[in-house]
């Protein structure tokens, strides 16, 4: 088995995924993609011939996001058409991180050079719930077997069954909004960052637009709780709300406590994020300096009501896998995609605060669902570099009962 390098990773800045009013609403997510793809391509100088593939996350795979948007954003970013082919994948929101593994594991087999694994996500234009999937694919056999709950609900559930205060999750979202302002006062995340334009060339937006800096724990606990009435909800054909559900799974609650909202919950934005993987001997014969080596790779799975909390299992399999363990991680990035997310992870498996979400997280940055993960690579990668420490761990919930994992050690 060879070496997967991580040549270079590249993100746009996350944009507010409200329609009309946030800065990247009005540009098309196959030229969101294609932008990444031509920053990374003029960073590095690499010719997009030699490209063998492109591997793209993106969960909502419908209308403008539809059509194998990888393939459709080579062609928008005006490769030659003999060049780089594409998938598109949906791990749901671990989508652009299995894309990056996916991309390493071709380099890794021996039977790819170059690869380009990353994500794209319009929540503007194509939002949650544009494939008309559902939470079962309208599945009434799947539905009796399993019965799924909005994620918002396992969330709360999760919360509920640790024993996660509300206070608690606040807690944990405001010092994800310190961090981030900080990050960004700082220039932390500049590396990564490029400018996203308009077809006429005019700059659309250069920084994260979501964090909101100066939240408190006084300006949260105005928030109302966002799941409450989603959890009295009946699905037409059911007999139980999806709190009802979830107690029938967990009968060791007395009710679901819904602690989760706006603003102790990832925000809904736009990106895209690309990494270049290469292996050694491409790197040396074409001149490319390496920045990280992908260790290792793993996903896991776990009961789908409760849903997210299988990051813990993944990143258990991952250490495994590279012979290590979580003592030996320098850096962590774990999805914000609710707050009790990260704060379960890190009580399973016994993390320092102090070495995860260093920059703040989802709940300030925001969630492009597909483009997350390969967005957190770059982001553990560029902080890895600043501190001058050598690994980091990558791991996100991921819909179904899912989690994935990924660790890189700098070269």
């Amino acid at each position: 088995m060879g070496e997967a390098w991580i040549i270079d990773a590249v993100r746009t800045p996350r944009g507010r995924g409200k329609k009309e009013t946030g800065a990247l609403s009005g540009i098309h997510p196959q030229e969101l993609l294609a932008q990444t793809l031509n920053t990374l391509r003029d960073r590095v100088g690499f010719d997009p011939t030699d490209v063998e593939d492109v591997v793209v996350g993106c969960v909502s795979q419908a209308g403008e996001q539809g059509g194998c948007i990888a393939r459709m954003s080579v062609l928008a970013a005006g490769w030659d058409p003999r060049a780089a082919s594409g998938v598109s994948l949906n791990r749901f929101c671990g989508s652009g991180q299995q894309a990056v593994n996916f991309a390493a594991y071709g380099v890794l087999a021996g039977q790819q050079d170059l690869a380009i694994g990353g994500g794209v996500e319009s929540m503007s234009r194509c939002p949650m719930g544009s494939d008309k999937s559902g939470l079962d694919g309208h599945n009434p056999h799947l539905r009796a077997l399993h019965p799924l709950v909005p994620q918002g609900i396992s969330a709360d559930l999760i919360a509920t069954l640790e024993g996660f205060t509300r206070e608690d999750l606040d807690r944990f979202a405001v010092r994800s909004q310190e961090r981030c302002a900080i990050a960004q006062k700082e220039g932390r995340f500049d590396r990564s960052l490029f400018p996203v334009r308009d077809l006429e060339g005019r700059v659309v937006l250069e920084r994260d637009e979501h964090p909101r800096p100066g939240t408190t724990l006084e300006s949260l606990a105005a928030l109302p709780p966002s799941f409450e009435a989603m959890g009295s909800y009946v699905q037409k054909g059911d007999t139980l709300s999806f709190d009802q559900k979830a107690k029938r799974v967990y009968p060791q609650i007395e009710k679901v406590h819904h602690v989760h909202h706006a603003g102790n919950s990832s925000g809904i934005v736009d990106g895209a994020a690309a990494v270049l993987i290469a292996s050694p001997d491409y790197a040396r014969a074409h001149g490319l300096r390496p920045r990280a080596r992908i260790v290792a790779t793993a996903t896991a799975a776990d009961e789908p009501v409760i849903m997210l909390t299988a990051p813990t299992p993944a990143t258990k399999r991952c250490l495994a896998k590279a012979g290590m363990t979580i003592g030996d991680i320098d850096l962590i990035e774990i999805n914000e995609a609710f707050a009790a997310i990260p704060l379960k992870v890190m009580r399973d498996l016994d993390m320092d605060p102090d070495r995860v979400n260093v920059n703040g997280g989802a709940i300030a940055l925001g969630h492009p669902l597909g483009a997350t993960g390969a967005m957190l690579i770059g982001t553990v990668l560029d902080e890895l570099e600043r501190r001058d420490l050598g690994t980091g761990l990558v791991t996100m919930c991921i819909g179904g009962g899912m989690g994935i994992a990924t660790i890189l050690e700098r070269i």
